[in-house]
């Protein structure tokens, strides 16, 4: 597990899972936290009876559909790629294998919200109405960047590069030609993309990024280097 460096206040917990030390069999292996993918049920239930041990409660899983609505821990319709809490125990959290999940808490440890955002996601706004959901002061925002495919892997069209340019002219700057010379193909940096979105909502405290789940197959899933696979986890609470 990857335990978030960043000045979270006292009272706040977040970590992020990686593949390592469960039960699931290939290609999921090992600890496989989607109950979506094609796993073993039992397998997944394993999985998350063991994660469960490191928490205070039972995470509120999401089914993630990559587009900003976000929800409330405690909602009863949890089909969304964001949650927010401000009751102690309960557990925001997010699956990934490629996109990027970004957990979030304010400054005084009053509530934490967790954002899984892919580049549809990302490009819909899920960072920002993440944000405006927390309902303090953007400049009180704490923003962590779990692992996600990195900028020599992240392979995109023009519609992709499109999506951002069109609202954010400095997002161009996230994107280069792709090595192959192929036209209209690029390499997109969904760190930078997503560190334009927080300091456009506000958000200037900003931590994590620079791990390459593509890339580090040892410790992460990546959907786009092998299509059949688990997900990790990234989750936070009010202690």
């Amino acid at each position: 597990m990857l335990l978030p460096t960043w000045p979270a206040p006292s009272g706040v917990f977040s970590l992020m899972t990686t593949r390592e030390g469960g039960v699931s069999c290939p290609p999921w292996d090992s600890f496989n936290l989607g109950d979506h993918v094609g796993d073993d049920a039992a397998h997944v239930a394993e999985n998350r009876a063991r994660l469960r041990v490191h928490l205070p409660a039972e995470p509120a899983w999401l089914k993630q559909i990559h587009g900003a609505t976000v929800v409330d821990v405690s909602s009863d319709e949890l089909t969304a790629d964001a949650s927010i809490t401000r009751q102690a125990g309960c557990i925001c959290a997010v699956l990934t294998a490629d996109c990027l999940p970004v957990l979030f808490c304010d400054r005084a440890g009053r509530v934490v919200a967790a954002a899984h955002a892919g580049w549809r996601g990302l490009a819909q706004g899920v960072l920002e109405a993440t944000v405006a959901a927390m309902q303090v002061p953007p400049s009180d925002v704490l923003a962590w960047m779990g692992a996600a495919i990195g900028p020599d892997a992240f392979e995109v069209g023009d519609d992709v590069r499109q999506a951002f340019v069109k609202q954010h002219p400095e997002a161009a700057a996230a994107f280069v030609p792709h090595p192959s010379g192929v036209p209209g193909k690029w390499l997109a940096d969904i760190y930078q993309l997503a560190r334009n979105r927080l300091n456009h909502a506000g958000v200037q405290a900003i931590y994590g990024g620079g791990r390459c789940t593509y890339n580090e197959a040892g410790d992460f899933y990546s959907y786009r280097r092998e299509g059949v696979t688990g997900r990790m986890a990234s989750l936070i609470w009010l202690g």
